[in-house]
């Protein structure tokens, strides 16, 4: 283990491996050489699993076994004179590409197995070039996130929750109704580690979560946004996606611009590089931006900006809209907004050197965009972003997507439904005009009746943006299963939500509290029981919840389950824990039965199905097909088997 990265080196010597604790490293290979060794130990076998005729890797396998490597015969992929498969070691998850052809490929640390056969171990540093490689031999190759085709427009956002257990469904999804998806999704730095090395020397921040009253650093899901990258990009592969050419997207969700941010946008630019689809993110910026309390200060400030034209620019966009924005509110707007707009203008550019850079076809650097303005207090108004539009078009930066506030409470429906069709239809009347489409992040949780007015104003010009689900529905995986080391960690994970329910019940924290109250009020509800004198105490208040049966539809589940997959050893107390204890935590999801990754498997499947038959983005008789199809799957290996057909 020699000259390796310091995150390999923790993860072999604390006992993690990729097989237990996948996308951690930025490497999907921790241990190279040990890998070629095993794949030259099954050299013959692997030879004639890979002939091109008359061998046993065109037999609708997912998988095939050859000692501890398996081949995925779906995976076969050729690029110019090499046929490239993906190959993983079954013990520790180490992952490369087994190579035929008699001329060595360039790839970094490509080496010789004979029998004209080559080793490439996935690493993070070959990556770009592997891109490179299959772009320049076919520009409409889907094996990499792509910013192309319907995804310009509309898609379902999937955010990676249990990153290697969840693509499958989403790859099943896309194969049976020849749909784009954005395929891969998470906040960064919020949810996925951008510096490994930050992490392992205990540099990382902590982020606030106001519903529980304190904060967690950064990367709370212990997954890198490279190893992450790195996955989903060989987890789609192996499925044989790529022969089917539908393009897939990666957003590199709410890009925080401004504040502290400003010191690792490089970071934050290289470690996003691949991605298909950039949201930024403007709340850092403006949540440090002190507010102009009277007209004198919007006056100074305005003249400091020293952007008279820019401005004129901005009022001659809106004027034919008919909005009727007061010189007052715009010269407001436009102090606030403006440096904020500088700096992701510069993070853009970031983003653009380093993609020019890394990749040498122009569908390689391509990105789409999106403005979030989303988590910033209150709705957003017409007028604001109609604004905030202007403003970007006339700075020269052209969104494809727009996240503004709609009044989305997570994990919550939207009660009224006439009152969101008001709401979208104002929005979108504006986002029409810049021909951009709605981003409706908070997208988890909703009723069928708010996404159906979704789709049917925006005219399918929208992205439906959902995370939480995904955590909910393991949950409920584990919840249905009948093994009993499933039940063990459901059980565990169920306490952990409910000990943070009722802590938060009692906090000092008034928004804490609230939450907690209402999450524990909507499960005793769902529960038909009457709450009396549960508050009386924390005492009475564990006695009562520790009555009710154990469900994943208890509010408090959804809300704070996602913090159990970093606490060290369970403890609400131990959030967030990068180190060995908190790994050891995050590897029980990983050694998960085949009944339980198969019950999660059809519940995200399910889930993607209904999304995508109400917002109107699949055609109903083809969703209702491939309901019937997954229905009738009875096991994990036949899921797998349906993956490659």
């Amino acid at each position: 283990m020699r000259d390796t990265r310091a995150i390999n080196q923790f993860l072999v010597t604390s006992g993690h491996r990729i097989s237990d604790n996948p996308a951690v490293s930025p490497d999907l290979c921790l241990d190279p050489p040990a890998m070629k060794e095993a794949i030259r130990q099954e050299l013959s076998r692997l030879v004639e699993l890979t002939a091109p005729k008359g061998g046993g890797a065109s037999h609708g396998l997912y998988r095939i076994a050859a000692g501890r490597i398996d081949l995925f015969p779906a995976s076969e992929l050729v690029v110019a004179e090499w046929r490239l498969f993906v190959v993983e070691d079954r013990v520790t998850g180490d992952a490369g590409l087994l190579v035929q052809g008699a001329l060595p490929i360039p790839l970094p640390g490509a080496a010789p197995l004979g029998m004209s056969m080559q080793f490439v171990p996935l690493l993070w540093d070959g990556l770009a070039a592997l891109k490179n490689l299959i772009l320049e031999d076919d520009p409409g190759s889907t094996v990499f996130p792509v910013a192309r085709g319907t995804l310009s427009r509309s898609s379902i956002g999937v955010g990676a929750r249990f990153t290697t257990l969840h693509w499958p469904a989403v790859a099943w999804v896309m194969k049976e109704l020849g749909l784009s998806l954005t395929a891969n999704q998470n906040s960064i730095p919020r949810e996925l580690v951008y510096d490994v090395d930050a992490m392992l020397e205990g540099r990382l921040a902590h982020v606030p979560f106001p519903f529980i009253g304190g904060a967690v650093p950064e990367g709370h899901q212990g997954q890198s946004v490279e190893g992450m990258t790195h996955a989903a990009v060989i987890a789609y592969l192996k499925t044989g996606l790529h022969h089917r050419r539908i393009p897939w997207g990666f957003n590199a969700d709410h890009q925080p611009i401004g504040g502290r941010f400003d010191a690792i946008e490089e970071e934050l630019a290289r470690g996003c590089a691949f991605a298909s689809y950039i949201t930024f993110d403007l709340s850092p910026e403006l949540a440090l931006t002190p507010p102009l309390s009277s007209g004198h200060e919007v006056e100074e400030a305005f003249s400091a900006l020293s952007e008279p034209l820019l401005f004129s620019r901005v009022l001659a966009r809106l004027r034919p809209l008919g909005l009727g924005v007061e010189p007052a509110q715009a010269r407001r707007l436009f102090v606030t907004l403006l440096p904020a707009m500088r700096k992701l203008k510069r993070r853009d550019e970031a983003y653009t050197r380093v993609r020019r850079e890394l990749f040498t076809t122009a569908i390689g650097r391509r990105y789409f965009r999106e403005l979030s303005i989303d988590e910033l207090p209150g709705r957003t108004s017409a007028e604001t972003l109609a604004f905030c539009l202007a403003l970007a078009e006339a700075m020269g930066v052209e969104f494809d997507y727009v996240a503004p506030a709609i009044g989305f409470q997570k994990n919550f429906p939207f009660e009224d439904n006439e009152e969101l069709r008001k709401i979208v239809t104002s929005l979108y009347r504006v986002a029409r005009a810049f021909g951009v489409s709605i981003g409706f992040h908070s997208g988890s949780g909703k009723s069928a009746e708010n996404y159906r007015v979704a789709g049917e104003v925006t005219r399918q010009a929208l992205e439906i943006k959902t995370s939480g689900r995904y955590t909910y529905e393991m949950g409920v995986a584990l919840w249905r299963s009948r093994n009993e080391s499933d039940q063990a960690l459901w059980r565990d994970w169920y306490a952990f939500t409910r000990e943070l329910a009722v802590e938060g019940a009692f906090s000092e924290d008034p928004v804490r509290q609230k939450f907690a109250r209402d999450f524990i009020r909507h499960a005793l509800a769902f529960e038909g029981i009457d709450e009396g004198r549960a508050f009386d105490s924390s005492e009475s208040l564990r006695a009562a919840l520790s009555a009710l049966p154990l469900s994943p539809d208890h509010m408090y589940f959804f809300e704070y389950n996602f913090l159990f997959v970093l606490a060290a050893g369970g403890n609400p107390g131990a959030l967030g824990d990068h180190g060995v204890a908190g790994y050891a935590q995050r590897a029980r999801f990983y050694r998960v039965s085949d009944e339980a990754r198969f019950l999660y498997a059809k519940g995200v499947a399910s889930y993607l199905l209904f999304l995508v038959e109400e917002t109107g983005l699949s055609d109903a008789s083809r969703v209702a097909a491939a309901r019937e199809r997954l229905l009738a799957l009875p096991d994990h290996d036949a899921f797998e088997r349906d993956l490659v057909v």
